[in-house]
């Protein structure tokens, strides 16, 4: 399939992490040992940010504001950072059934694969979940799933809207050349660190259906589930096609590699 231009992958080949081409030859069979690869490294990174984040909410209930909201705020951001940064080149670094299925809706991820990374990363949050529940156990107000504070329609909403940038602001670092993809997990975890700040309070700030599933598969808590389900995708779908809408540009590319990064732009003329 030809690439259409200012796309680009974070940070290895495009086939291998978005699946632009998974139909063909140069996608990844799923019962290849690089495919198990990336599923390893999807179930490690989803673990970490779900045992960290949900750690942080446990914790601070557990020691009684000891970490704080803005603390909390602060783990999410950087622990979404260090793992898109640690295994961003080996399996995309999604960790979230929403991600995925936004990058295979749009093609640059294949559908063949989506169901073996959902099943990863919801299992890896249980996973975590369950860790959590095991060194501070069960009780009931120290649960770190998402229910929402005021009404689902309101928790819907927010859920929708944030998870809509984040996919937007993902899609602009990780799928276009233009982008400067060495600053992606920063981008993104601070877009998940300013999600938190904003919406934490009322909707928890899930923006990921693994988040929600896994603390509420081990507290056998459902309660408006459905709003972590329906919000986060359907926001992360419109944020990939709303990218893709302003990615086409008939600019040639050396204007675009001229103009397309300020750093490299920098280092161009400090060699001058």
């Amino acid at each position: 399939m030809a690439m259409e231009e200012g796309d680009r992958a974070l940070p290895v080949s495009r086939e291998e992490i978005n699946g632009i081409s998974g139909d063909k030859d140069t996608g990844l069979r799923i019962n290849t040992v690089p495919f198990l690869q990336k599923l390893i490294a999807e179930v490690l990174g989803t673990y970490f940010l779900i045992f960290a984040g949900c750690g942080s909410v446990t914790v601070n209930k557990h020691t009684k504001g000891t970490i704080t909201f803005p603390g909390i705020c602060i783990v999410w951001g950087l622990a979404v950072m260090v793992m898109v940064y640690s295994v961003g080149h080996i399996s995309g670094a999604h960790f979230n059934p929403a991600v995925t299925i936004a990058f295979a809706s749009c093609r640059r991820f294949p559908w063949k694969q989506v169901p073996a990374y959902i099943i990863a990363q919801v299992v890896a949050s249980t996973l975590a979940s369950g860790t959590l529940r095991l060194l501070f156990g069960g009780d009931h107000e120290l649960f770190p799933g998402t229910i929402p504070v005021g009404s689902n329609v309101q928790s819907l909403v927010l859920e929708f809207i944030i998870s809509f940038y984040l996919m937007f602001v993902v899609s602009g670092v990780a799928t276009d050349n233009r982008a400067i993809g060495e600053l992606a997990g920063l981008a993104v975890g601070a877009t998940v660190l300013l999600n938190v700040v904003v919406a934490g309070p009322i909707s928890g700030a899930s923006m990921n259906p693994a988040r929600s599933l896994g603390p509420a598969i081990i507290a056998t808590r459902y309660e408006s589930i459905w709003v972590y389900l329906v919000g986060p995708i359907g926001g992360t779908i419109a944020g990939a096609w709303a990218y893709n809408l302003i990615r086409y540009t008939d600019k040639p590319l050396r204007e675009l590699t001229k103009s397309g990064s300020f750093l490299r732009s920098i280092d161009k003329n400090g060699t001058n």
